[in-house]
């Protein structure tokens, strides 16, 4: 059986594997410069109960991405539009900007809407 050693002069510390533990948020910075590849609006970051009902949505297999493909697994984080009608998920830390890939909120019927 081989054992895995931890090299002293390693300082790469390998990224949480966890999908459960909650990573901090993106950068402000980041933030103030990314927008919706389609309509150019500003985003931010997804609200724990929009994340909830999103997430339960998925579960019960209600929603489509920008593709049409059925999305399967569920968000850890997301970005959604400021106008609240479209979200796209954060992969490790990692914003998935593709209009495919994007979630109409529309489909969501109990998704909390933007005032």
């Amino acid at each position: 059986m081989a054992v895995a050693r931890v090299n002293r002069y390693c300082t790469h510390i390998p990224p949480c594997t966890d999908r459960h533990k909650i990573r901090p948020p993106l950068d402000k910075s980041l933030l103030d410069i990314l927008c919706c590849p389609v309509t150019k609006s500003p985003l931010r970051l997804l609200a724990e109960n929009e994340l909830v009902v999103l997430n339960r949505a998925i579960a019960n297999e209600q929603v489509l991405n920008g593709a049409g493909t059925r999305v399967a697994a569920a968000l850890i984080s997301g970005l959604i539009t400021r106008d609240g009608k479209t979200i796209y998920r954060v992969d490790e830390d990692i914003p998935v900007m593709l209009a495919d890939e994007a979630i109409s909120t529309s489909q969501v019927t109990e998704f909390p809407r933007s005032r």
